[in-house]
């Protein structure tokens, strides 16, 4: 599970930024320049739970250096080399609980929804838990039974404080996913209101009927003109046709 709140942080913590950029890039050339305003408050019941989980931190915190500082491992019934590697453990872990966790509850106070901060926190607990275990178990090895209870005790503190922590961070997680989703949405309206039209699709249109058979095509034949004739009613030329000699008139008798 925290793995995959990990991944789920790491991914919100990069992709958020570069929405919010490109709905910036997507609002800047259709609206007008808006005045610069402020995040939005976070909520009283974020702020109360994040300021008592960071309270009994720094209460777990101050116990565990004092107990830490009761311990007398020069004492102990062991080797030198167990007592030289609990010795730098112990000083590893009073370094972190003076120096660096401090100065990130206060980073935390100062942006209490900031998922950075948060995951910061929670590695900087992970990693305390890790090297408290050891040292409880050699108090309880080879130190006093009050050592052990002591140190036992703090450890338990420590555990619960980071359950709590790693329960803040899925909430967050899960409230930053909506918001992402919401983000992603708006980011699609806008690019789809700034694309222009789609141009309408082209009709096409398929005639598969068979074209009618085309009739054969006959050939027309020219008839050959007819021979000149010579017409009934027309001149025959003197000299090519007879004509019967004049007759002489018959002489009358006298009388």
């Amino acid at each position: 599970m925290i793995r995959n709140l990990r991944f789920t942080l790491r991914q919100i913590h990069w992709v958020m930024p570069l929405l919010l950029a490109t709905a910036s890039a997507q609002v800047a050339p259709s609206a007008p320049a808006a005045p610069s305003t402020s995040a939005p408050p976070v909520p009283y019941a974020s702020v109360s739970q994040l300021n008592l989980l960071l309270t009994q931190l720094e209460q777990v915190s101050q116990s565990m250096q004092v107990d830490l500082a009761k311990l007398r491992i020069e004492k102990w019934k062991t080797d030198s080399n167990t007592k030289r590697g609990t010795q730098s453990d112990v000083d590893s872990i009073e370094r972190n609980l003076q120096m660096a966790l401090p100065a990130i509850i206060g980073e935390l106070r100062a942006s209490p929804e900031n998922i950075a901060a948060t995951f910061k926190l929670y590695r900087n607990l992970d990693a305390l838990y890790d090297v408290v275990g050891p040292v409880a178990e050699s108090a309880g090895a080879f130190g006093s039974k009050d050592e052990f209870q002591s140190v036992q005790n703090d450890l338990s503190e420590l555990e619960r404080s980071r359950r709590a922590l790693a329960e803040r961070m899925e909430t967050l997680a899960s409230t930053k996913e909506g918001e992402l989703t919401q983000l992603r949405t708006q980011v699609r309206d806008l690019q789809a209101a700034a694309a222009p039209p789609p141009a309408p699709p082209k009709k096409v249109v398929v005639d598969d009927t068979e074209p009618p058979p085309k009739k054969p095509v006959k050939k027309k034949t020219v008839p050959k003109p007819p021979k000149p004739t010579t017409p009934a009613g027309s001149p025959q030329n003197p000299s090519t046709t007879s004509s019967p000699p004049a007759q002489q008139p018959q002489a009358q008798p006298q009388p």
